[in-house]
């Protein structure tokens, strides 16, 4: 082999160096963005549940309020009923009746408020507070739905990073490689498998950032 065709192979080498080099950085660093958004909103998940545990152990108190205090109000109900209750105590116990009933529907729209949240239920029937403030309550409903799709999201970020991972894997072995035909074909797997996975990674961050 003469020196010119010599160097023309060496360029033809160092061209197939150039590409591979340049398409793994650029598939490497949305790897990386990747397992950034992963790792990022895996947490917030994690941090979506333990609110959500919460919100539902609170609608769980309001329900234990409300039967306690339904059954005082039954209970005074049937002692009124059988005329257990003097004439001089009726006013006092009506009076209380009165109470524990809007006590009880009052509950109901709290358990409505923490299960639905306040932009579901509306002003009309804001009941329950966070700190001092109406309307600021995020419901067990909405807090599992935007779970739901934090997962979602993160089953699309693992399946990024499966074919982002495969693809590098390919154009590390490519670019070792001494054939320009086997290059050609580890070359296509890097930029079809990279370009699958970059697919999964934007809608991984879509959903994501859907889900608030």
């Amino acid at each position: 082999m003469n020196a010119a065709a010599q160097e023309e192979k060496t360029e033809r080498s160092d061209k197939w160096d150039v590409i591979f080099g340049l398409v793994l950085s650029i598939f490497a660093a949305i790897l990386a963005i990747n397992e950034l958004g992963a790792g990022k909103f895996g947490d917030d998940e994690l941090q979506l549940g333990n609110e959500k545990t919460k919100a539902y152990m609170w609608y769980q108190s309001k329900s234990i309020k409300e039967s306690l205090t339904k059954g005082q109000y039954d209970l005074i109900d049937v002692l009124g009923q059988s005329g257990a209750i003097s004439a001089d105590k009726a006013a006092a116990m009506s009076t209380l009746k009165d109470k524990l009933k809007a006590d009880v529907s009052r509950y109901k729209k709290e358990k409505d408020e923490i299960l639905k949240g306040s932009k579901a239920v509306g002003p009309e029937n804001y009941a329950q507070d966070v700190d001092g403030k109406m309307g600021v309550v995020t419901g067990a409903k909405e807090l599992e739905e935007r779970q739901e799709k934090l997962g979602e999201s993160g089953d699309k970020f693992d399946i990024a990073t499966l074919f982002l991972q495969i693809s590098l894997v390919l154009g590390a072995i490519g670019l070792i490689a001494k054939s320009p035909k086997v290059r050609l074909y580890f070359l296509t797997g890097l930029v079809s498998l990279g370009i699958i996975g970059s697919v999964f990674c934007v809608w991984a961050y879509r959903l994501a950032f859907a889900a608030g």
